[in-house]
């Protein structure tokens, strides 16, 4: 069993272009005397020729710009730089890049204002614990304990000052011995 012809892209007979008839073309060629294959041979040859001349032309124009843009000193590193941001604006100007940049602005903005919240009510938490009777009860019981191992030197004084006492008492002691030395 042979499968059908009209498979989409597993075709094998040629598709026309675009404006030609499939009955026409079928026809054409089997119906063109030798005079009609003569005259379109030399048409081939003339769009062939045309069409090497345009690109003849083009390459010349291609290299006229090149050298105009050398002399302005405008180079590719520059000319990308120019594509990106205009191919930027075109973005940034469409409706979607806008819409999305609305929503987004807006979710950030819910999302600074739900973190402050939160921040807000776990300041408020940690406030209502420190003013809790409990708290202050443990707080007492701490300084209670603070005071009765440390006796009765004021409670606190920062790293400097006990390295500083520290240094005087060496120092006291030191010169203690050297006097005691002295006088045996």
């Amino acid at each position: 069993m042979e499968p059908p012809r009209d498979q989409g892209l597993l075709r094998s007979d040629s598709i026309p272009e675009v404006g030609e008839d499939a009955a026409a073309t079928v026809s054409m060629t089997e119906t063109l005397s030798e005079e009609e294959r003569e005259e379109l041979r030399k048409e081939l040859a003339k769009v062939e020729e045309e069409i090497q001349t345009l690109s003849q032309v083009l390459a010349a124009k291609e290299k006229h710009l090149a050298e105009i843009k050398r002399k302005l000193g405008i180079n590719s590193l520059q000319e990308l730089k120019q594509n990106i941001t205009k191919s930027w604006q075109d973005v940034t100007s469409t409706t979607a890049y806008k819409r999305t940049s609305e929503t987004l602005s807006q979710a950030g903005q819910k999302a600074s204002a739900a973190f402050s919240s939160v921040g807000s009510v776990i300041t408020k938490k940690f406030e209502d614990v420190r003013n809790s009777p409990t708290f202050k009860s443990f707080e007492e019981k701490v300084e209670n304990f603070k005071s009765k191992v440390g006796g009765s030197k004021p409670a606190g004084g920062d790293f400097g000052e006990v390295l500083n006492s520290a240094a005087n008492a060496s120092a006291t002691e030191t010169i203690a011995e050297q006097t005691e030395e002295e006088t045996h």
